[in-house]
């Protein structure tokens, strides 16, 4: 598993399976139990945050490799990459954020990053399931009933899906815990 000081859970998917329309839905209510989360998303594809006319993106194209753009209300990094064949790994792209201002990071893609994921599904989409293949699967969100031995998630009930994540945190944070204490206590045993 990835070793990160704040919460990790990943949601995994075939493309069109609607992750990043449950992720919009599940974001308003994890804030309202007063989480901050942050969520990192791969992108199988180019993409520009900003535009041209713009000067960070006249700034950019001029030959800035980082371009850091701040204002009252928010700071947007932006770094060229060297010509890669890939992107960058998951445990690279964590390091940019800021881990004293989150309590979980949910992950968007890096589907075989070692971190707990939900898998996303729609039956209608005609793929297979990832999980049998991906031990990190901790359970499944369709639109319908799929025979899995992990737990079903209604896809139609962010709400539903919203407390398996709060359930989880809060199991994963009393691991963390016995296990610093596991630790602790073996150090002072030695």
């Amino acid at each position: 598993m990835i070793d990160f000081p704040v919460p990790l859970l990943g949601f995994c998917a075939w493309s069109g399976a609607g992750k990043t329309t449950l992720l919009r839905r599940l974001l308003p209510l994890l804030r309202a139990h007063g989480l901050r989360v942050a969520v990192v998303k791969h992108a199988h594809h180019s993409f520009d945050v900003d535009h041209p006319g713009k000067d960070s993106y006249e700034l950019r194209e001029a030959g800035a490799d980082q371009v850091l753009v701040a204002s009252r209300n928010r700071v947007a990094w932006i770094r060229e990459l060297q010509r890669r064949h890939e992107a960058p790994p998951l445990e690279e792209v964590l390091r940019c954020l800021d881990n004293g201002a989150i309590d979980l990071v949910l992950v968007e893609g890096y589907k075989s990053a070692a971190l707990p994921k939900i898998e996303v599904h729609r039956p209608a989409l005609g793929r297979p399931l990832l999980h049998p293949g991906d031990p990190h699967v901790i359970a499944v969100a369709s639109d319908r009933p799929v025979a899995t031995p992990l737990p079903w998630l209604d896809l139609n009930r962010p709400v539903q899906v919203a407390r398996f994540i709060l359930r989880h945190l809060h199991r994963s944070e009393e691991n963390r815990h016995a296990d610093h204490d596991h630790s602790y206590r073996s150090q002072l045993c030695r």
